[in-house]
């Protein structure tokens, strides 16, 4: 039993994970156009070309799929296979293959520079000569075909080989390169316990004082010139930081006046839904306490209830004020219900914007007094 799902699942898997890394057709109505690997046969474009007769190609002769995507994204991606001939520079090229796959699939796989690229990814123009396959600058591509995944190498090409050169009879012979190497590092390596050193590391910054006065004056000018020259340009390049500060502590000073204005803009806003809001859940208020009265003495629940269905189905004068207006009750509801949501809505984006501005404000005085 398991030997038969895993025959009948194992195919399917294989070509619903193939899908997205198969030319499926070749639909595109773009002209082929010919470049340094591939030239027009006949005028200046290459013509179009049918898939089956990729493993049938002339000598001479080159196909080239091209693939051609929406800049936009508004259009779906298409390929197109064209014929041609070899160009000019299609020696260049690095001719890749696979051992024992089928060649006739290859023209319909996608090919991509590395594992683990996404499905539109893959390589804009591929070469086929009948027996190998090609593409500008890679030496390696990888496929899928029947839903594995292989590999397309190339042979790049050897480097020749330099002949040495002759001996001279006549020049002086080269000393060893590793005494050279050996003596060479003694002289830089100085070890801590070397008297020597220590006596060169305690003269560097000395003075003959009883010597030649001015060769040891000017000796000293020089060095505390040195000196000074080092600490200018070490402040020229770490100095700057007071300037970074001042100028970020002037962006976020300008984003904090920006986004208060927007939270009282949205302030505003709030307001107005909210005058709104209580405006009408007053009215909606009134008119379920007139009910209330009216059915007092008249069954007071089913009575509620009959008047408070009708409300909601009929349009009645419900706004009771000098500008009449006509609608049901629901209406009127659903109106309240509206303004809440559009109140609530602007204050969480002022208390979004306010909360943005403060923490501006603060950290443009951290800054500033920094």
């Amino acid at each position: 039993m398991k030997k038969f799902l895993f025959s009948v699942l194992c195919p399917l898997a294989m070509v619903a994970f193939a899908g997205p890394y198969d030319v499926e057709e070749f639909t595109a109505q773009d002209v082929g156009t010919p470049d340094n690997y591939i030239a027009a046969e006949f005028g200046g474009e290459l013509t179009t070309a049918d898939p089956t007769a990729v493993a049938d190609i002339q000598e001479g002769r080159l196909f080239v799929r091209q693939k051609f995507e929406d800049p936009f994204g508004e259009e779906a991606t298409t390929y197109q296979l064209y014929q041609g001939q070899a160009g000019e520079q299609f020696s260049s090229l690095t001719a890749l293959s696979a051992e024992g796959v089928d060649y006739t699939k290859l023209v319909k796989a996608k090919f991509y520079e590395r594992r683990g690229m996404k499905p539109e990814e893959d390589v804009g123009k591929v070469y086929f000569d009948g027996k190998s396959v090609f593409a500008e600058g890679l030496t390696t591509l990888i496929a899928f075909v029947d839903g594995a995944p292989i590999t397309l190498k190339g042979d790049a090409p050897a480097a020749e080989p330099t002949e040495p050169a002759e001996a001279d009879p006549f020049a002086t012979p080269a000393a060893d390169s590793s005494v050279a190497s050996a003596s060479s590092e003694e002289d830089e390596y100085c070890d801590d316990t070397d008297p020597d050193c220590e006596e060169e590391d305690e003269n560097l910054y000395s003075y003959d004082v009883s010597g030649n006065v001015d060769e040891t004056n000017a000796e000293a000018d020089n060095y505390e010139y040195s000196t000074s020259n080092a600490t200018d340009a070490a402040t020229a390049r770490f100095g700057i930081g007071d300037e970074v500060r001042f100028w970020t502590a002037v962006g976020l000073s300008a984003l904090a006046a920006t986004t208060a204005v927007l939270g009282v803009v949205q302030h505003m806003k709030s307001n107005e839904a909210k005058d709104a809001y209580d405006e009408q859940k007053s009215l909606i208020n009134k008119i379920k306490d007139a009910v209330s009265d009216a059915c007092s003495d008249k069954g007071s629940a089913d009575c509620e209830a009959a008047v408070d269905w009708y409300l909601k189905q009929n349009s009645v004068d419900l706004s009771q004020g000098a500008e009449s207006e006509i609608l049901t009750l629901e209406t009127l509801e659903n109106r309240r219900d509206t303004n809440k949501d559009t109140m609530d809505s602007y204050g969480m984006a002022r208390n979004i914007w306010f909360g943005v501005t403060a923490a501006s404000i603060t950290a443009a005085v951290v800054l500033f007094v920094w």
